[in-house]
């Protein structure tokens, strides 16, 4: 059965809700290129929203109906004008999340090779919320999802920040990590995994973290690539749809999210993002052009077989689980 062919089985009619977040690819360039990338993000990508789209996003942002913005990329801070949106964001008494992979401080930026070192001292400036993936607290793990190395510098990274005040209990600056499987499998309990995280990290790194949020890996692009070289793709679809969650359905992101691409196309999510599957206004796509909050808040769902990845078992979104 199709997506929305179970929707239908279960009576489930979702529509979008209070559109709250403002979530924004800035950038296909990243420091990395991890298996599990949705994106497809690497160093040799170099597409970037330009100054125009940029200067969009922060006037729409203006609306007052809008309370986080949520920056992604590929690496966001390699963005050129990252700096400028975070600053002016914050001076609209926008909450800042931004999506940071622990390792691209360290890193050369990989087109002007500049330091990005100043990147710790930034976010603690500007109080943004840092969410980290992190897919485990051992080095061999970690290395297989996202590269050689990247463990011990993710590490370094988490202590930086740290350093700063993050993750602390008597600090406000948020640092709250991303846990993804390794492999064809549904996330743990969000909870326990949490709480082993926060036992082994502090043990043996004396590092301090927030929440931790499981993430479902989706059926698409590099992953879903990955899944079919080893013939698992298949398996893992049955795996999401015989985990199907109606309680989770309710609670999907694409309900409160306006997502946006490095090209100033609008999207349900970061997801129907990477599928092209742009939003309309019944006549025309939507993009940064012609965006208009009430018609969007308004607008059909568009649904596709990756949305079991969001259903399925405890639920999965930006923020962990749903359920």
């Amino acid at each position: 059965m199709s997506f929305q062919e179970v929707l239908q089985k279960y009576h489930l009619d979702i529509q979008p809700s209070s559109i709250e977040t403002l979530q924004v690819n800035l950038t296909k360039t990243c420091n990395q290129a991890c298996r599990h990338c949705h994106v497809d993000s690497s160093p040799n990508r170099r597409e970037s929203m330009d100054q125009d789209f940029v200067n969009k996003v922060l006037k729409i942002l203006e609306d007052p109906r809008f309370k986080i913005l949520d920056l992604t990329g590929g690496a966001p801070e390699l963005h050129p004008q990252f700096r400028e949106i975070v600053t002016k964001a914050t001076e609209l008494k926008k909450h800042v999340m931004v999506r940071h992979n622990l390792t691209v401080s360290f890193d050369p930026h990989p087109i002007t090779k500049e330091s990005m070192f100043w990147i710790h001292d930034f976010f603690m400036e500007k109080k943004v919320e840092v969410v980290s993936s992190l897919p485990y607290y051992r080095e061999y793990l970690t290395d297989r999802q996202r590269g050689a190395g990247v463990f011990k510098k993710s590490i370094m990274g988490l202590q930086e920040l740290n350093k700063r005040g993050y993750g602390k209990k008597e600090s406000n600056l948020l640092l709250n990590l991303v846990f993804n499987p390794v492999g064809a499998y549904l996330p743990p309990s969000q909870k326990s995994l949490e709480e082993e995280y926060k036992i082994e990290l502090r043990t043996k790194f004396n590092i301090e973290f927030n929440s931790l949020y499981t993430i479902t890996n989706m059926p698409i692009k590099r992953f879903k690539e990955d899944l079919q070289r080893n013939g698992q793709y298949d398996l893992y679809m049955d795996k999401l749809r015989s985990s199907f969650n109606p309680i989770a359905a309710k609670s999907v992101m694409c309900r409160n999210t306006v997502s946006v691409s490095w090209d100033g196309k609008i999207y349900d999510c970061d997801f129907n993002q990477m599928l092209n599957l742009q939003c309309n206004n019944t006549q025309n796509p939507l993009t940064l052009e012609n965006f208009d909050y009430d018609i969007f808040s308004k607008r059909d769902i568009i649904w596709g077989d990756h949305c079991f990845g969001c259903t399925a078992g405890a639920g999965s979104s930006c923020g962990g689980t749903l359920t």
